[in-house]
């Protein structure tokens, strides 16, 4: 399976200087200096950084995808162009920036821009996040994301033939249409799901991305926090019924959300099957009240 984990994400955006307090005092990440000038850099374990947000004109995520090794990446870059996906190397100063030994670039059949990248390279900096005692991650990645696509079934696809991902389970979601939204969600390590595709377009392609704190305590006082800051809730505390994640959504100073949540199922690929869920949660996810 070439892709191993989700890595990080490049996020594009007119509001990047409030990504700063909201990363930091809300989401209790740690800030850290890299080499690209103006953008802001965040880790939550030993990886030199997990999200980057670079201030732009437009709203645009770049999902960072991590394989093995360079022989990996090759891989990649080989089933790409057999399955006619335009892709091409990042240069020795754009990976320099990234912090990355080597990765590739493309888009996925829904637009969204993609990059694969090998061997991060480590500052071996102690981690510090004061407000959260630690994060789930290791060879599970930095938590999971979830796109919207304009051609899910192609998504979905390119995504298991082409990158090799596993589909572990799908649902319907009534969004008030004449029929109901699909979804699939799809793995690449023991973390039930790191991707999630959904059958509607969304601004800048990401619907929300999670992070997966190490205490049940850490969820509570995330949303305690997002409380006293004035963080919109997009979903309240609830518990998923497909990879089990005791979670609640905010709402990021651009309007896409973070889930935040705690207590991830973890995947047997050895016995597991696919399945459809016909509930989100198994309590709670519930939106605000309006008005």
């Amino acid at each position: 399976m070439p892709i191993r984990s989700l890595g990080y994400l490049r996020w594009e955006t007119p509001q990047a200087e409030d990504w700063r307090t909201f990363a930091t005092d809300v989401l209790g990440l740690m800030p850290v200096a890299g080499p690209e000038a103006g953008a802001l850099y965040f880790r939550w374990d030993e990886r030199p950084y997990r999200l980057v947000v670079v201030p732009s004109e437009r709203k645009q995520v770049t999902i960072g995808f991590e394989v093995r090794d360079d022989l990996e990446l090759e891989e990649t870059a080989a089933r790409l162009e057999e399955a006619g996906v335009k892709a091409a190397m990042g240069g020795e100063e754009e990976a320099a920036d990234r912090l990355v030994s080597g990765f590739l670039r493309f888009e996925d059949p829904s637009g969204a821009p993609v990059e694969v990248f090998h061997a991060p390279i480590l500052d071996h900096l102690p981690v510090q996040t004061p407000l959260v005692s630690g994060f789930v991650t290791g060879e599970m990645g930095m938590g999971h994301v979830v796109v919207g696509s304009g051609d899910v079934p192609a998504a979905v696809d390119f995504y298991r033939g082409t990158l090799g991902f596993r589909l572990r389970n799908t649902m319907r979601i009534d969004m008030g249409g004449p029929a109901k939204t699909p979804m699939y969600f799809l793995g690449c390590n023991p973390r039930h799901h790191t991707l999630g595709l959904i059958g509607i377009p969304f601004p800048g392609h990401l619907v929300h991305f999670m992070v997966e704190a190490a205490s049940l305590d850490d969820v509570g006082r995330a949303l305690d926090r997002c409380t006293d800051a004035g963080v919109p809730l997009a979903m309240s505390l609830g518990r998923h019924t497909n990879d089990h994640m005791v979670s609640f959504y905010c709402v990021t100073p651009d309007g896409a959300m973070v889930e935040f949540g705690w207590g991830g199922l973890h995947v047997d690929e050895a016995t597991e099957t696919t399945y459809e869920i016909t509930k989100v949660s198994f309590w709670g996810h519930r939106p605000p009240k309006r008005g």
